[in-house]
């Protein structure tokens, strides 16, 4: 299996941090947001499950361009295989 060994970058981490804070932030935010904080500075990569949910973010029009921010860097970090 191939290794994706992008990380989420320092200015998202910290928006995902904002976000995880925020009582307003919708579940799939937070969902997102979570998903791209574990891969800071780490070797973890996107789960099939997350790489489902983003990608139905970004296709969908019902989504604000900060929710479509985190499901970018979750799908950027995917196993390049799947």
């Amino acid at each position: 299996m191939t290794n994706n060994t992008k990380q989420t970058s320092t200015g998202v981490a910290s928006h995902a941090a904002e976000i995880l804070q925020d009582p307003s932030a919708s579940q799939i935010q937070k969902s997102l947001a979570g998903s791209a904080l574990s891969q800071s500075n780490s070797s973890k990569q996107t789960s099939a499950e997350m790489e489902t949910k983003a990608a139905k973010v970004l296709s969908s029009n019902k989504y604000s361009d900060e929710t479509k921010e985190l499901a970018a860097s979750v799908l950027s970090q995917s196993n390049k295989e799947r």
